[in-house]
This record gives structure tokens, sequence and C-alpha cells, in this order.
């Protein structure tokens, strides 16, 4: 007697080549063959020829009315015969199946599967199938190595043993809620199917259940995490207050919001997993300076992590700033690879001692020689740039500290409850009052000079330009705009400006040096590559240009457009393009009609699909095999609500009900325990 939890090996016809083959398909067990479900179905269901429209695909039954005839021109063949349907006679022809002539004679029932031409009365035909077969054909996710009839056989044998033994792993109060089928039923009709209802019923059940289980999965994780000691931070509220008053600015009502969000969970004696998203230029800078100052007013330190040396060293100088400007005396310090061997001796000691409050930094701060005296807070900048790995090395290098995760990237609701489901999640969906709106246009290259004219009466009138390009040096591969050809004509446009020239391939001290004197206005134009994509903050610049728009991603051009808007002027963004696909048209067109990043957000996921958007393998996006977290965003919401109210509830793990779903869980969650 096979159960679910055997190996697929147990199953006759799965030798060593094959088990390996299933493997590769993520089957290893009864269980996992049994959900391993069909993508599609070919409807089988029997026609007649007045029923179907030319070049449909359907099945015809009827009486084999004329010998097979077997013709060959070269390697190739045809085999052709008559068939009779309801006094209608088709003629049917089968490219390179010689074998077919063997099977079929004149007089006998015969179901063929093809494409109908109905000019001539004619069947191309794919397949003979049985006359009383299924009218759904199950067609399955399929291999070089192991077919989707293989698959299809394996089930079968499989499904025979183990039917109506299945345990549900939805709670019944939950599949009642929403109609949802028992296992047992929406297995069979998954593989099964009696007609399309039936089908879709199944796939609705089991898109429930793969979202509902996955999501179970990320609130254990969370659990997990919270019951992992973390640290009470007994901060200061009055110096809070006292530092908030002295800013230059006032905060808005949804960056209080998240700041609170932010305190209570440092308040907390349990473990801060908090993901703090939004817009570019919303103003997470000062949210994460409110909770490093808690931190600190609480005697522990902070550290903040960044992914490149620019961003780190303008957060360093950002820092100092706010806190020199409230009249704190913080000591901040700035750690990257290009610190001197004395120097950086020096500032580790001085971290091990205490004397540092907050550190700023970039990959160097994981280093094995980085120690702290007592780590309360991790705010880590980007944070998709950070893989798992690294987050949870900086947290080992301090009594389990509370972990602020920040990204100016707007991430849909979609990967929100996917991607991040097991972090709490703060949005700023609220820009600071007086930013004026980004106006966008879109130009073609032989609008360039219009463009150019623009930029001159811009900066004549006192403002700093951005031109973006997407490569360094010419490309004989890519006919498109780049940075050093643009530099060399800006300068003879702009004889009496002072031109910039920034990228990659400058070290980090000239990229230092080209920033600080763009800042002072010392550079009116600079001609840059994506470098500057992120962090970058000049308020006078107000014109980005973006050659070759289409070269580059949504959230791309969305980052690159906040580096403007930073001021009181009016800003501007020209992308010069001529697309030469749909999709990148769409994406011009969306950067045209809203400057919400969270919009275009949604919009990118929709133009380019989950699996795309930041790249499953490296950013943790799950793949389902059923539901779509697109199309299904809704149920995912539902599942996720579901599994938090379940996981809430006391002893959940002991009822009854709730076994089946238990005992799967505990099954299978060594498997997915890297979610990032």
């Amino acid at each position: 007697m096979i159960i679910l939890a055997d190996n697929v090996n147990v199953l006759s016809g799965v030798g060593p080549k094959r088990l390996e083959a299933l493997h590769e398909l993520d089957i290893f067990t009864i269980e996992d063959l049994i959900s391993y479900f069909p993508f599609r179905y070919e409807d089988l269901g029997e026609r007649l020829p007045s029923e179907t429209l030319d070049g449909e695909k359907v099945t015809f039954k009827g009486i084999v009315s004329t010998p097979p005839v077997v013709s060959r021109f070269g390697k190739k063949n045809q085999t052709r015969f008559g068939l009779l349907i309801d006094h209608e006679n088709v003629r049917v022809t089968f490219f390179n199946q010689p074998w077919i002539a063997q099977n079929i004679d004149v007089g006998q029932e015969a179901a063929i599967y093809g494409t109908y031409n109905a000019a001539k009365a004619a069947l191309t035909g794919m397949k003979m199938i049985n006359a009383s077969a299924d009218a759904l054909d199950p067609i399955y996710p399929a291999s070089k190595q192991v077919s989707g009839k293989t698959i299809r056989h394996l089930v079968e044998l499989a499904w025979a043993d183990v039917r109506g033994t299945v345990d549900s792993l939805v709670p019944e109060n939950i599949r009642t809620k929403y109609r949802l089928l028992d296992r047992n039923q929406q297995i069979e009709n998954m593989h099964f199917p009696p007609d399309m209802p039936a089908a879709k019923a199944a796939r609705r059940s089991s898109a429930f259940e793969e979202f509902f289980v996955f999501q179970m999965r990320l609130q254990l994780l969370k659990l997990a995490d919270q019951n992992f000691a973390g640290e009470a931070v007994n901060y200061d509220s009055e110096a809070l207050r006292a530092f908030e008053n002295q800013l230059p600015y006032t905060l808005t009502s949804a960056q209080h919001k998240v700041i609170d969000e932010i305190l209570q969970d440092q308040k907390r004696p349990r473990h801060m997993n908090r993901l703090l998203q939004g817009d570019v230029g919303s103003g997470k800078t000062v949210v994460a300076a409110m909770a490093m100052y808690a931190a600190v007013t609480g005697g522990l330190q902070a550290v903040m992590m960044a992914p490149t040396e620019i961003l780190a060293q303008q957060h360093a100088i950002n820092l100092s700033q706010l806190f020199d400007n409230a009249g704190l005396s913080l000591r901040i310090e700035l750690l990257t690879s290009g610190l001197k061997v004395t120097a950086r001796r020096q500032l580790l000691a001085d971290l091990v001692s205490g004397e540092i409050d907050i550190i700023v930094g970039t990959h160097a701060l994981l280093q094995p020689d980085v120690a702290f005296h007592h780590l309360g807070l991790a705010v880590i900048d980007e944070q998709h740039r950070f893989g798992v790995n690294q987050r949870a090395k900086l947290r080992e290098n301090g009594v389990n500290p509370d972990i602020l995760a920040m990204t100016a990237t707007p991430i849909p609701r979609t990967l929100s409850i996917t991607a991040y489901g097991e972090m709490d999640v703060s949005v700023i969906d609220q820009l600071p009052s007086g930013r004026k709106t980004i106006q966008t246009t879109r130009l073609s290259h032989n609008q360039l000079d219009q463009a150019i004219s623009f930029v001159k009466t811009q900066i004549d009138d006192g403002a700093q330009a951005y031109i973006v390009t997407p490569l360094i040096e010419e490309s004989e591969t890519l006919d498109v705009q780049n940075a050093t050809a643009m530099y060399e004509t800006m300068q003879l446009e702009f004889p009496q400006y002072s031109i910039g020239l920034l990228h990659g391939r400058l070290s980090n001290e000239e990229k230092k040096v080209l920033m600080a004197d763009f800042k002072a206005n010392r550079i009116q134009i600079l001609v840059a590559t994506t470098v500057i994509e992120v962090g970058v903050d000049v308020p006078n610049a107000s014109i980005m240009l973006i050659l070759d728009a289409d070269r580059f991603g949504l959230a791309q051009l969305h980052q690159l457009r906040g580096r403007v808007g930073r001021g009181t002027r009016q800003s501007y963004t020209m992308l010069i393009a001529d697309p030469k696909t749909d999709y990148g048209t769409a994406r011009l067109d969306a950067m045209v009609e809203t400057t919400d990043g969270f919009v275009l957000a949604q919009r990118d996921l929709e133009l380019r699909g989950s699996g795309d958007i930041l790249g499953t393998k490296q950013s943790g996006v799950p793949e389902f095999a059923v539901g779509d977290p697109i199309k299904d965003l809704t149920m995912m919401e539902i599942a996720q609500q579901e599994a938090i109210t379940l996981v809430s509830q006391d002893d959940w793990d002991q009822h009854p009900d709730n076994q089946a779903l238990v005992d799967y869980l505990s099954r299978t969650m060594a498997r997915y325990r890297h979610f990032d």
C-alpha cells in the first residue's frame, strides 16, 4: 500500500534516471507527484463539423469511411483517410505518423483530435484518442527527460492507491467560508476533471491552498523571529521630542505614523524586523535618524549600511548635519573599504569601547573584525541590494539588534505580501509639503536639439541639470548615446558653464569630489551613467535628461527622476527615446502619466510579471505552481489574513482540524526556510 510520504520511486517504472529527472521537477514524494498539477487542458469534447470554426482545434468522432493511404515524399510521409460524421465526410491527414494506418480499418469508430480546415472540410490530425476518453486532456509542465504523458501515467498509478486518503490542509471553517473543495476532490478534479467548470473550481481551491500554505510558512517565520529574544530600547521620549522640534522642517503625518510604529517596536523586548518603504524624496532618512537617536538615548549604538560608498558618505554627512543643527553632540563615523589601516584600527577600537554612537558604512561593516560595544539598531538602506546572509551577519554582530530595512523602490502590494511577508511593513505614502510635481515629457531622438535648448534656458536661469546615458563609451553593438560623447557635446554646447562626467569607473575619491562640486554648483551640468540612481541629493538640480530612456527599466527611470524635484524649483524630466517594442513604449507612457512610485511599481509588475521584476532567484520572490499573485492578488490577501488569524489563536496547532496542516508544515518547512 502506497502512502503520501513514500518516495516516488515506489512506483513501477521509476528507476534511478527517471527519479533524478523527477527531482529536477521538485517531485520527491507521492504527495509531491499528486500535487504536480496540469497547467492547462485540451478540450477533447467531440463536436460536429457544422459547429466548428475554421482553424479551431477539435475532436471529431465518426466511422472510418475510406482505407488509410500512406504517401511518402523524401523522408516525410502523410497518412490519409475519410471519416464519416453524421452523414458528412471529412478528410483526415496525419503527417509523419505512418503507424496510424496499421491501427484503423474501414467501418471502425474513431476519435481524432486535430485542427479543422472549414473550406476544405479537412482535419489535420494531431492524435488518435480513446473514443470513450475524458473530455479534457491535462497538459503537464514537462522536461526533456520526463514527458507530460509519463507524468500523467505516474499520477494515475499513484492516485489509484491514495485516492480518498488525502487530508485537507485548509481548515474546514475556511473552506466553508470561501466555498473551497476538500483536498481529495480538489486533486481529483485537477488531474481528471469531468468538465471545464469542475477544472476551474479545482484550480481555484488549489490556488487558495497554495497561497494559504505559503502565508502560513511566512507567519511561522515571523513568530519565530519575534520569539527570538530582542532587547527593549528604553529611549528618552523628551529627547526625541526636542530633536524633532529642532528639525528645519515639519514632519508629515505619514512620517509621524511610521515613526510611532518603529518606536513601539523598539520599546518591546522582542526583535524588530520592519521594512520601511517610501517613494523617492518622501523623507525616509529623517525617520531612520529618529529611530537611531532613540537607540542612542537608550544607551545603545546604531549602524546604517548603504550599498555604495557615495550613498554611505552622503548619509554620514546628512546625519551629522541633522544632529549638529539640533545641538546634539553625537559621534557619527564612516566606515568604508577605502579607510587607511591606522584610521580603521582606531575607529574599530572606539566602536568596541562605545565611544561611537552611530556608524555608517558599506559592506565593510560586515568584516569579521568589526565589533560593537552594544548594538541596538541596524538600518539597512536600499535593502533589496543586500542578501539575507549579509543582513544576518550584521544582526549577529550585536545582541540581535532591531532591523529597519529601507527601500525607495516602491513595492507593489503583490510583492509586499509575498517577498516581504514575514516583515512588518511601514509605508510613507506622502511627500513633504511644498514639493512641486515633476513634469515629465517624452521626446524622440530628432527632438534632442529642442531638449538641449530647453536645458540652456533653465541653466541660464540658475538651475542645474543631469544628463544620463546608458553607456560610458561607444559600443559597436548598441546604437545608444554614451556618456563620454555626450560630455564632449555638452562642452561644445555650453562653453560658458562647467560640465562634469560621472561614471562607475571613477575612483571613490573622484566621485566624491565631483558630487561635492555639483552640490556646491561649481558644476552646472553633470553627465552621468546610472551611478546617480540612488541617494544623490542636490536640491538645485531641477532638470533630468535621460537619453535612450527605453533601455532603462521602469523602476530605474523612476529612481533617476527622483534625483530632481528635491528643492523649490519646478523640475522637469525629459525621456529621449524611439522605442522599438510595445513594452518599451508602455514603460515610457507610464512614466509620463504618473509620478506615483507605487502606481508605477504595480504597472511594472503587470508589464513584466512577478518572475522578472526583481529576479526570483536573487530576490526570493516565490514562484507559484497554480496561483498567480498578480491576477489573484485579492485571493493572496485573503489567504494572508486567514493565516494571521489562525496563528494568533492560542494552541492553534493543537486543534484536531489543523493537524493535517501542522504535519504538512513540519514535513516541508525545511525546504522553504530561505525566503529571501
